[in-house]
This record gives C-alpha cells, structure tokens and sequence, in this order.
C-alpha cells in the first residue's frame, strides 16, 4: 500500500493570524510599551533574538516526506526587534556626519587661506603699479606737493563714491572722534608728501632702502613716548638695518641729501602716527574698524594739503600749464590717475590684511612688500645697481625681517 506524505505549511493568512495571537498572548512575548532603537541597539542588554532573555513561542515543525530536510528550522513568526540593515544604515548616518563636518572646516579654511594669498598678492600688485607710474609722472612733473595733493583728491572722490552708494558703511563721526584723528591725518600727509619728494629726488630703490630704517624710529619714539623699553633681541636687530641701509646709501649712485632726508623724515612721520594711534586711544564704543578711519584720514589730509599746495606750488596741474611745459598732458594725467588709483588701492588692501592677520604678520609681509618693490623698480627702471649696494640693501632687508621676528620675543617680568 503506498503511503502518502504531506507537509503542512500554514497559508499567509494563517500566519497572520498566528502571529497576532501569539504578539497578544501574555504568557508567550509581549513588546515594551514604547520601543526604543537606539537604547536597544547600543544598550549592552539589547535583546536579541538569539538571547536568553526572550520567550519564543511553541515551535512548530514541517512534516516532509524528504529524508534529508526531516527537521526544518524553527518557525518564528515575529519579525526581529531591529533588522540588521536598518542597524547597519543607523551606524553610516552617525559617523556620516562629523566626516562632513570635518570637510566644511576644511573647505572654509583652504578659502580664508586662498583669500588672504589673494590680498598679499593684490598688496605687492598695486605698490609696484604705485611706485612706478608715480615716478614717471614725477620724472616730468617735479612737483610733489601737488602729486600728492591730487592722489588724496582721487582718494577722496572714491571713499565718497562708497559712501554714496553704500559700497561701505557710512561712518557718523562726532567732533571729539574728528579732534582725536586730526593728528594721524596731519603725520599721514607729512609721510606721503616726503616718501614723493623723495622719489621725485633719488631711485624708487634707494627710497624704500632707506625706509627699511622705519623699525629703528619705532622702536626710538616708543622708548621716548610710550616708555616701551626694547629687548636685547630687539636692538640687536637694529644693527644690521642701520649697517645696511649705510652701506647702500655710500654706494647708492642716485645719492642725494634731499631724496636721503625726506625719506629718513617719511619714516619719522609714519612711525609718529603709529605712536599717536597708540597714545591717542579712541574710546571703546566710539572706535571704528581701519578702513573707516583710513577713509576719514585721507579726506582730511586733501582737506589739509589743498591749501598748502596752492600756497607753495600754485596751480600747475591743469592742461594749460602742462602744455606750455612741454609734457604729454594725457599722458600725465593718466598716469596721475593709476598712481593715485593704486596708492589707495593698496593701502585699503592693506588695512584688509591687518585686520585679518596679527601685526607681526603683517610686518614681516610688509618687509616681503619692500623687497618686491626694490627688485621690480630695479628691473623696470634699469636702475645700476653695484655688488656692495646689493648687499647693503640685503643686510638691510634682512635686519628688517629679524625685527619682524624678535619682536614676538616678550620680556620677562621682573620678580620681587
């Protein structure tokens, strides 16, 4: 008699309905009241289907006439507490997001980065166009007082033209604000008018050689007004930029007491006006960020330098005057308005790096700058310069970036 196998596999329906039975029988499984994935998941006591903690319901077995699947696996009708993939989904999420984080810090560092070598190269880019277009104009037209005064007029109409149309905030200054900046304005046209008669005298070269001596009369008006003693590591640097800037001045061909001494009085005044900012404080809350107040200055050095120009050199810059001079008038104007253009270029720009960076940073690019505008003026102008000059100007240079770094250096405080 053949015997007959069957396998009883319960249809889906029936399984559903086991399934909702057995969820609400008390005795067999019962969920928490509210489950929680992320405690299941990264408690030490999860409970896992596999654990001794969780009550399975009875089994039941498929009957198979197949000799090699007899026992099948158990069937379990509950679907796992927390599926392996969603588990595995849960982990890339958490570790995701500290990935990106670390990319957007990294991003927005490569651009402060890149924004900061743009402005050093915008600095250096527009005192080389400065320099040269400015002594092109005062190879011809020997008059600094009045190149100076129109490249304050420029810088004038542009800070209006930000003003105007709020291309930069618009500043409201009160009468002590303006009493307070009077003196930096007064020491800002006396540095610019004697850096241009000294241009105007010797090689762009030998001016900004000489004005690698501005640390010496910094450290020299802060001793005698602030009381800010130097540090040994500090005079130390000194020498090598007054050795230096000697050395190159005895071997200068272009020498001249006149363009020697106003670039010497340039670097007096320029210093001075780092002293005063320092001794004249503005109060806190009426302070204002450096392009605010380089904009208030310059509009008060034209204010200031106007009539002195029309004092002691007249009205020399119109057409008429220039042709009767001999001189190219568009030529000479155009090149007026590049200079002027790039002198308040690069000053902007340069209150943009300060603001950024920390005032030894800043000088020791500054120091970078004076070197670019020695080497580019040497080249473009074809200037002759002897081997001992070279190295006079190296030594000085040299002194100036030690001073850059010394500078870092902090006394120690003295002990009772």
């Amino acid at each position: 008699m053949q015997s007959t196998a069957f396998t009883f596999s319960p249809s889906p329906s029936l399984s559903l309905v086991k399934q909702r039975r057995l969820i609400t029988n008390p005795t067999t499984y019962s969920l928490p009241s509210r489950f929680d994935p992320i405690r299941a998941f990264s408690s030490p006591k999860r409970h896992d289907l596999d654990s001794n903690n969780v009550v399975f319901p009875r089994r039941s077995w498929s009957l198979s006439s197949d000799s090699n699947s007899s026992l099948s696996r158990p069937w379990n009708p509950l679907p796992p507490l927390v599926s392996q993939s969603k588990m595995e989904r849960f982990e890339v999420k958490a570790t995701a997001v500290p990935e990106t984080a670390g990319e957007g810090e990294e991003k927005s560092s490569l651009i402060r980065t890149l924004e900061l070598g743009l402005l050093f190269g915008l600095w250096y880019i527009f005192n080389i166009y400065f320099n040269i277009y400015n002594k092109q104009v005062l190879k011809v037209f020997p008059n600094p007082v009045t190149v100076t005064a129109v490249q304050f007029a420029v810088g004038t109409v542009l800070v209006i033209f930000m003003w105007t149309f709020n291309l930069y905030k618009k500043p409201e200054i009160s009468g002590a604000q303006l009493a307070m900046i009077l003196p930096l304005a007064v020491v800002h046209t006396l540095g610019n008018l004697f850096t241009n008669m000294s241009l105007g005298k010797v090689a762009v070269s030998f001016t900004h050689t000489i004005k690698a001596m501005e640390p010496f009369f910094s450290v020299v008006l802060s001793a005698m007004f602030l009381g800010e003693l130097p540090t040994l590591w500090v005079v130390g640097s000194l020498l090598p930029i007054v050795g230096g800037v000697a050395l190159a001045s005895v071997t200068e061909a272009s020498f001249n007491w006149a363009g020697f001494w106003s670039a010497m009085a340039s670097n007096l005044s320029n210093q001075s006006r780092n002293v005063l900012s320092k001794k004249v404080m503005i109060k806190k809350e009426e302070s204002m960020d450096n392009i605010t107040l380089f904009s208030i200055i310059t509009i008060m050095s034209f204010i200031l330098l106007a009539p002195v120009t029309l004092f002691m050199e007249g009205v020399k810059f119109t057409p008429l005057y220039l042709q009767s001079a001999g001189l190219n008038v568009k030529q000479v104007y155009i090149r007026s308005l590049l200079a002027a253009l790039s002198f308040h270029a690069y000053q902007q720009v340069s209150y943009m790096i300060l603001q950024r960076v920390s005032p030894v940073t800043h000088s020791v690019g500054n120091c970078v700058k004076r070197v670019v505008v020695i080497v580019s003026s040497v080249l473009f102008f074809k200037t002759p310069v002897s081997a001992i000059n070279s190295m006079g100007t190296g030594i000085a240079l040299a002194g100036v970036f030690l001073y850059s770094r010394v500078k870092r250096i902090k006394p120690k405080p003295k002990t009772a």
